[in-house]
């Protein structure tokens, strides 16, 4: 074999080493852009306003992920589930919106929407893929808050995938003020991760932190991080996340539930917190995906 026939082989063995991104972006539509990996789904981020058939025009909604795949192909997250509509794949929203001194649900999507502006990057290299967006908190049509988004997808590592989450969030004029739900005390509202429906239910799906399996639900229960494991549809998988130690409160509670697979980082619970115009609140989380056994905790 020449000199140059030997480069071609290392380059094909090597990507990384070359140069070439293993990632592509796709618009697949007018509303869903599509990130894959040696050609196999990553996730869908749905930029345009989606409803799925059957469901009220008031359900319709922006900015957020699903499907997401595991490396191995599972569809690990669900959407426009009957038994809460309003979750949708790797999302972040909260119930208690105030604008005005009127409020609102951005979690219900009650007289609030997210919606995409424009990209601020999409890019990918041998080592990771990258989605800036842009989008904005609307009452009808007035924007109350600027959105900032970064997706940051790691290369996939044998089984396990990483994606890491900067958000930012800044009030465009008069300040807006966000909380948990007070209902009974919950304080849920922020980032979350609805799962998809795991083979046995409830009595089969595994919650995981710090401490342990998990065997009850838990509300504002305080932990760095939690996964929900379980079978989707035969096979054997899960999603964890985690909150960064630079978010304010940190650990923060969290709302953690076996039923229909769900985990939120109850931020910032029930004490209502002010987005102020110049002084931007950001917030970062990692989703970890998997095949098979439970990756190693974080460190």
């Amino acid at each position: 074999m020449t000199r140059n026939g030997c480069l071609t082989l290392i380059c094909l063995i090597a990507l990384p080493l070359c140069g070439q991104s293993p990632f592509a972006f796709q618009e697949l539509d007018s509303a869903r852009l599509e990130l894959s990996e040696n050609g196999r789904p990553v996730y869908v981020y749905n930029f345009g306003m989606i409803l799925k058939e059957g469901f009220p025009e008031a359900m319709r909604r922006s900015t957020y992920l699903h499907p997401v795949w595991t490396p191995g192909g599972v569809l690990i997250t669900d959407d426009f589930n009957p038994d809460h509509a309003h979750h949708r794949g790797i999302s972040w929203m909260w119930p208690v919106v105030v604008v005005d001194g009127r409020t609102y649900d951005l979690w219900t999507i009650g007289g609030i929407h997210q919606r995409f502006i424009r990209w601020v990057e999409r890019r990918s290299d041998a080592r990771e893929a990258v989605l800036g967006v842009e989008n904005g908190w609307y009452v009808g049509e007035r924007k109350v808050v600027d959105e900032r988004v970064e997706i940051r997808t790691a290369r996939a590592e044998g089984n396990l995938r990483r994606m890491d989450f900067t958000l930012r969030f800044e009030a465009c004029g008069e300040p807006v003020e966000i909380a948990g739900t007070p209902d009974q005390k919950k304080g849920f509202g922020g980032f979350c991760m609805r799962f998809a429906p795991r083979d046995g239910g409830r009595e089969k799906t595994v919650i995981r932190t710090e401490q342990g399996i998990a065997r009850q639900d838990g509300i504002l229960e305080v932990h760095p991080w939690a996964q929900v494991e379980g079978s989707f549809q035969g096979r054997l998988a899960g999603g964890r996340i985690e909150d960064d130690p630079s978010n304010p409160g940190y650990p923060n509670g969290w709302l953690m539930r076996h039923g229909f697979g769900f985990l939120n980082v109850s931020y910032p619970g029930l004490k209502p917190i002010r987005l102020v115009r110049g002084r931007p609140l950001t917030l970062k989380y990692r989703v970890t995906v998997f095949d098979g056994e439970s990756p190693a905790p974080p460190r």
